[in-house]
């Protein structure tokens, strides 16, 4: 994958120019250079001729790119591992001897692009055919499907193709939630960083994209739960072996040389020793990690330096080695399920840190200040079942940016508790006496969930007036029977534009302000099977576009649009449905089949 090894290297030196500016502005015009000069690259078929298992001068031009530029990423990396640690005086002189090597990079990228051969021929339809059937048991019935989808990956951009295949290692044969691979995606360097923009944003746009390809689906039945579908699941894996460069399977105990993103899956006793480029590591036990893989994982995590992505899922580590608060360039760490109860010390030193997941980890896990504390830290992932387990927090004064998520199963005390003031997503899953105050005070939050809150009085009193609130999702966060006006009154929640309600024991919603939730899109009732009323007043939210029903059978009679009597509180909104049925058009309640 040369040429995706030239963008995704284009992007890494833009995002070292915006996020170590202080230690590069002396060689800024060299970085800027050898972008300019990548540039002209552009987009040949090499890459899949390689994959193809096609020989040619061009894939051999391309191999030979690929080669010099891994040197070089590796070069910029350990630069900046290096000046980490070095006096102001000792970094002088690294940057000055950087420079130099940028210009020798330069120089030898230079070379390489004026001997590049004559564009190839496109992939033939036979040389696919062949590709197929050398990496799949021949089904002709599933042929035809198979050289489609890889007619389909082969057109795809190059940030693409990569996307998919990290999807398809994250996410596994069971697939996982689209926010995880969102913010494994931007750990990897795979979103371009630019200035003013959410690269989580960005990534979302991309996971979109393949799902619109059908790429990527979501598990039905299962809430924000995605996988790579067949064929693709087993056509990117044919892909994976071929570009052992980019990811190499987790299916061998020899590991390329040349691959960058490892994943191991079942492992059982020990962890193959990798290279030094490595930059992703997946490792995913069946039983967990015996004392031997994790000696083992000592030895890879010291070799291993340049780590990005450092994710263990069912390993039951109970400790992290310290050799993980070293590696200079790690943004992600996942531990879950684990009996880890604390992280290294050095780990507050790792200031690219952007992602700390320690769902299902040991009971009474501590964070400590210095890790709350860590500049890029944007999601905070945490959760323990039982009620006799706790994750201790101390205070945050600190910005965030991002996404921030604490959940447990009971809040002795949320007050003490002080949210960055940047956060952007917060989830509040367990039982709570009252809305925490600060919660008024979050401007820049957009998303809320509020789950299991079991709330006595109106929650959203205190929430009324945050101004960039765009979702709000209240899975039995309030156990009255009866909401009133007050809930939601004219002004309040200004920028509101999707609202679910999650209720066992809700019996009716009797009033709304002329006024109140202007912005409204979307309205969702989940498992208010007792819910026999909607407010008065609904019929003057203008902005709805999509309601969700699942309620009592009567009331979706006096909704009916065929003699319903309350049907001219939703007959303004496009599309209506009830779980299991659906407003059509014919204007007449009908069964959804079951799929």
């Amino acid at each position: 994958m040369a040429a995706s090894v030239v963008t995704l290297f284009q992007w890494r030196l833009n995002s070292l120019l915006l996020q170590e500016n202080e230690i590069l502005s002396g060689v800024k015009d060299q970085i800027g250079s050898l972008i300019s000069q990548l540039d002209s690259v552009g987009s040949f078929t090499g890459d899949v001729g390689r994959i193809l298992g096609r020989e040619s001068c061009h894939g051999s031009w391309a191999s030979e790119l690929r080669g010099m530029l891994r040197q070089a990423e590796g070069f910029v990396d350990d630069f900046i591992i290096r000046a980490y640690g070095q006096t102001k005086k000792d970094r002088k002189d690294s940057i000055a001897e950087f420079g130099k090597e940028l210009q020798n990079i330069n120089s030898r990228v230079s070379e390489i692009l004026n001997r590049r051969p004559r564009v190839e021929t496109p992939p033939m339809q036979e040389e696919i055919q062949l590709f197929v059937r050398s990496n799949f048991v021949y089904d002709e019935e599933k042929e035809t499907d198979l050289v489609s989808c890889m007619l389909n990956y082969i057109h795809l951009p190059y940030d693409l193709k990569l996307s998919l295949l990290f999807c398809r290692v994250f996410l596994g044969r069971y697939g996982g939630s689209k926010d995880g691979v969102v913010r494994v995606l931007v750990a990897a360097g795979l979103v371009q960083e630019k200035p003013g923009e959410l690269m989580e944003d960005k990534a979302h746009e991309k996971i979109d994209k393949l799902i619109s390809l059908r790429m990527i689906e979501e598990v039905k039945n299962d809430w924000d739960h995605f996988k790579v579908p067949s064929p693709y699941f087993g056509l990117s894996l044919g892909v994976i072996k071929a570009e052992e460069f980019f990811i190499s399977s987790a299916e061998s105990t020899i590991i390329s040389p040349m691959a960058r993103h490892v994943s191991f899956h079942d492992v059982d006793n020990t962890i193959p020793n990798t290279n030094s480029f490595l930059h992703s590591l997946f490792v995913f036990a069946k039983d967990g990690l015996s004392e031997a893989s994790s000696d083992c994982l000592r030895n890879v995590l010291h070799n291993a330096k340049l780590l990005r992505v450092l994710d263990f899922k069912n390993t039951q580590l109970k400790s992290l080695p310290d050799e993980v608060g070293k590696l200079v360039h790690l943004r992600y760490l996942g531990v879950r399920h684990s009996n880890i109860t604390m992280l290294p010390e050095s780990i507050s030193n790792r200031r690219n840190l952007q992602t700390l997941d320690i769902y299902w980890s040991g009971c009474e896990f501590e964070l400590s200040n210095g890790v709350l504390n860590l500049a890029q830290l944007r999601h905070l992932k945490m959760f323990q079942p039982m009620n006799d387990n706790e994750v201790r927090v101390p205070q945050v004064r600190e910005r965030r940016r991002g996404s921030y998520k604490y959940e447990n199963s009971f809040f002795p005390c949320l007050e003490s508790f002080s949210p960055p003031p940047l956060l952007q997503t917060l989830e509040l899953q367990g039982r709570l006496i009252e809305v925490p105050l600060w919660l008024g005070s979050m401007e820049n939050l957009t998303k809320l969930y509020m789950c299991y809150s079991h709330l006595s009085e109106n929650p959203t009193t205190i929430l009324h007036f945050l101004p960039n609130l765009k979702d709000l999702v209240m899975w039995h966060a309030y156990k009255g029977k009866r909401m009133e006006k007050e809930f939601f009154r004219a002004g309040g929640f200004p920028n509101l534009e999707y609202l679910e309600i999650a209720s066992h024991v809700l019996v009716e919603w009797t009033e709304m302000e002329e006024g109140a939730l202007p912005s409204l899109k979307s309205l969702c009732f989940r498992n208010c099977l007792e819910l026999m009323v909607l407010p008065e007043g609904l019929q003057h939210v203008t902005t709805l576009r999509t309601l969700r029903l699942q309620a009592q059978e009567d009331l979706l009679r006096r909704l009916s649009p065929t003699g319903g009597l309350e049907n001219y509180k939703i007959k303004h909104i496009p599309l209506v449905t009830y779980i299991g049925h659906t407003l059509s058009s014919p204007g007449f309640w009908r069964r959804l089949p079951l799929q």
